[in-house]
């Protein structure tokens, strides 16, 4: 069987580094597209473009979906023609809510040529269904630097009592392989040409993060569920989901206001968190957000005790991150001692100078999308 993880965490490109490639990030409710060039050890932005999966199904604009392949495929390869999109050379990433993101720690100075056979029996302890249903694929998450010196140190410091060596920490990620197979119907179906899928988390950290240290928590708010994933270093230690997402936030106003979702879509998209609009509307959505931020505080402080560590950062993406006056509303949530952002992954691309404002706005929306297609690029 094809196995796209087994280049999970590494970067793999055939052909020319200067070709386009285009980088696919399918949802619940939308597909994302962009399409970029290396040229110079830089990505050019080619082009981007969405579309709606929810006519797809017979359903409203914002409405989620469960489509068999064929039907995805065709929306894939409509979205690439509307987008202007020249090449299917690519990628996609898979939802990070339908696969298991986990760490386990195996004994110090294990051998890594024992890993191969250690690691599935080890995750089989975490894993609610037989190995054999999944796809595994791992990597070893560096040792603490702060915590090796430590250890150096009082070795060489008589009389000083030798702290026990660090355990080998592995991050693991298990795809059900009926999901794997689902989007390699997906890609042949759409004529994609690629080497690998990607765990949308994964593309989410590449395109939203430069040089952050420290704690930091990403946080993908899509149309189903909302995505929370701990990194340090670059590395996913601690991964989430809450089960609200931009869907529910709409079902709450149609219901309240007796109003088609197609309709309440529309006052969301509009009006957002800022107060404008209609009072009910504002009550809701405010009561929305603020347990979905609520969940996600949780996880914070429930980590940061943990683990004995302050967060430093929070990274806000998908679609959900873009409804007008989120930004201001999430750092009056979390305050002043950590740092609210939207994540601005077209700030990895070059683009067009009059193109940055609606490039900022879009952005988080598009964050899969640029992080699969940096991979590509190995950018």
């Amino acid at each position: 069987m094809f196995n796209p993880l087994k280049k999970l965490f590494g970067n793999t490109f055939v052909g020319s580094l200067e070709a386009s490639v285009i980088g696919i990030d399918i949802g619940t409710s939308s597909i994302k597209i962009i399409q970029m060039k290396r040229k110079a050890g830089k990505a050019f932005l080619e082009t981007y473009g969405s579309l709606e999966l929810g006519p797809y199904a017979g359903l409203d604009i914002g409405a989620i979906t469960n489509l068999p392949a064929e039907t995805i495929a065709q929306a894939l390869t409509d979205v690439i023609r509307e987008s202007g999109a020249t090449t299917k050379t690519g990628a996609l990433a898979m939802p990070s809510a339908s696969s298991l993101l986990f760490l386990i720690e195996l004994p110090a100075g294990l051998d890594e040529k024992t890993l191969p056979s250690v690691v599935p029996i080890e995750a089989r302890k975490y894993i609610p269904v037989p190995i054999t249903e999944v796809t595994l694929d791992y990597m070893v998450i560096p040792k603490d630097p702060h915590a090796l010196m430590h250890r150096e140190e009082a070795s060489n410091t008589p009389g000083a009592p030798l702290p026990p060596p660090p355990k080998t920490d592995i991050l693991i990620v298990a795809v059900h392989n009926d999901t794997i197979e689902r989007f390699t119907t997906v890609a042949q179906k759409a004529a994609i040409e690629t080497e690998f899928f990607e765990i949308e988390a994964f593309s989410s950290i590449r395109s939203s993060f430069g040089r952050e240290k420290g704690t930091v928590l990403l946080v993908d708010m899509g149309a189903s569920k909302t995505k929370l994933s701990v990194v340090e270093d670059g590395t996913i230690r601690s991964f989430h989901v809450v089960n609200r997402g931009g869907f529910d936030i709409t079902s709450l106003i149609a219901n309240a206001l007796a109003i088609p979702f197609i309709k309440a879509e529309e006052m969301k998209r509009t009006y957002g968190i800022t107060g404008a609009g209609d009072p009910k509307v504002l009550e809701i959505v405010q009561a929305s957000i603020e347990y979905i931020l609520s969940e996600i505080r949780i996880v914070a402080e429930t980590y940061e005790r943990r683990n004995a560590t302050t967060l430093t950062k929070v990274i806000f993406t998908g679609g959900g991150a873009t409804m007008k006056g989120f930004d201001a509303f999430a750092r009056s949530a979390f305050g002043e001692k950590t740092e609210i952002v939207l994540a601005t992954p077209f700030a990895k691309t070059e683009a067009p100078a009059f193109l940055e404002p609606v490039l900022r706005s879009t952005g988080p929306l598009f964050s899969v999308a640029v992080g699969v297609a940096l991979r590509k690029l190995e950018l």
